[in-house]
């Protein structure tokens, strides 16, 4: 050991490279101090981050640390999991849509009491997943770490009215910041209901107006039979078909921002789609894509900040999956994508159900029917559609019937 200004310094580890005059320095990662190595491992993929603690113990004490958590919490974004929803519910299956595989994960121990057994995922948020018991009770959960919390319960009067939509936003993973939304009611008379973590308490409900100057250009008729409709409407009523929607998808709806403003969106009873804006506490319906008599299932999406919606319409013999935007301008429905023929017209003819959901420039597709189960990822920007290999657990195929997508992030807390 030798003395420099007082001070032990440590045996130096620094060695020149060959080449004469070259001055880069090699080290390891222990000779990092304990800030910039949390700081380094912040940015593994999240997969990696359950085996840490077998690497060493060093490793071991960051990843039980708070500042680590932190540290990963100032990461901006991951490559998001898709959760997958199948007809059991009792275990935690997602995709990994960076390493392009399949986990399993272990099932939260609060989700397996024989009370919330069968709890249904509904909503999802930055690194959270929402779910819903038969009693109405709402849990909270971060899929990478277990954890898990039941939230206070909803007032029994909301119990008595058509839930439509389940929404979720998340303002910051490390504090646990994020808000539940309920839409209540029966068109056209609307209301919402919404969770604040903050305050751990259900906000005040708040009544939805009709939006008189929509900007869509249409306004909602009471008077329309919306149970007389060629389609499969998203509480999971079977009409005129013999399709079926999964149950974690009755209550799917998409959230969004613009401008400052919280918009939710959800199907309506009759396949239009309905936006609650619900910083100006108004709502508005959307015009219909196809006309009453064809036949087609329908889900809305969310991809960078913006509502679209996927549908699956048959006609010329022949079945077609195809991505939609909306137009504020021309107040029409604009095609930006299109499952290539040779895919989708396998489709034809099985009553084949989709469950969708948007993460980033992707779109994520869980297609079921009696005949079949497959799920396809849609690059929006590219128009590029790709099969996602089957699930295999045991030797044998799972088959999934929808999806919620989550960033994978140990720091989320609920």
């Amino acid at each position: 050991m030798e003395k420099a200004n007082g001070c032990i310094s440590r045996p130096s580890r620094k060695r020149k490279l060959p080449q004469e005059g070259n001055d880069v320095l090699n080290f390891t990662l222990d000779e990092l101090s304990d800030d910039l190595l949390e700081r380094v491992l912040s940015w593994l993929p999240t997969s990696t981050f359950f085996r840490l603690k077998s690497v060493c113990k060093r490793w071991k004490s960051v990843a039980a640390s708070e500042s680590f958590k932190l540290a990963c919490s100032r990461i901006p974004s991951r490559e998001p999991w898709f959760f997958m929803v199948d007809p059991n519910l009792n275990q935690s299956v997602v995709f990994d849509s960076a390493e392009r595989s399949w986990k399993k994960l272990s099932h939260p121990p609060l989700l397996s009491q024989n009370c919330n057994c069968n709890s249904i995922p509904v909503a999802a948020a930055g690194g959270l997943v929402c779910f819903r018991n038969m009693s109405g009770d709402y849990f909270v959960c971060n899929p990478v770490t277990g954890s898990c919390r039941e939230l206070p319960p909803v007032n029994p009067d909301s119990h008595d009215r058509s839930l439509h939509a389940i929404a979720m936003n998340a303002y910051c993973n490390y504090h646990g910041s994020y808000k539940l939304f309920l839409v209540l009611g029966d068109l056209p008379k609307l209301s919402y209901k919404v969770y604040n973590s903050s305050a751990d308490s259900w906000e005040e409900e708040i009544m939805l107006r009709r939006k008189t100057d929509d900007c869509t250009g249409f306004e909602f008729d009471s008077n329309d039979d919306d149970d007389a409709v060629y389609f499969l409407s998203k509480a999971g009523n079977v009409v005129a078909t013999n399709m079926q929607r999964s149950p974690s998808k009755q209550f799917s709806s998409v959230i969004t921002h613009k401008d400052g403003e919280e918009i939710v969106y959800f199907l309506s009873s009759s396949g239009t789609v309905v936006a609650c804006n619900l910083t100006q506490k108004h709502f508005s319906e959307y015009p219909r894509l196809l006309p009453l008599f064809l036949e087609y299932s329908i889900d809305v999406v969310e991809c960078k900040g913006e509502m679209l919606v996927v549908m699956l319409s048959e006609f010329f013999e022949s079945a077609s999956i195809r991505v939609w935007r909306f137009d504020e301008k021309t107040k029409t429905w604009i095609q930006i994508a299109g499952m290539p023929p040779s895919m989708s017209h396998e489709f034809y003819g099985k009553k084949v159900d989709i469950n969708c959901l948007g993460a980033g420039n992707q779109i994520f597709i869980c297609l079921s029917s009696a005949e079949l189960c497959s799920y396809v990822r849609c690059d929006i920007v590219t128009n590029e559609w790709v099969e996602v290999p089957k699930c295999c657990l045991n030797g044998e195929a799972m088959e999934f019937m929808s999806a919620f997508s989550f960033e994978p992030r140990i720091e989320a807390s609920v």
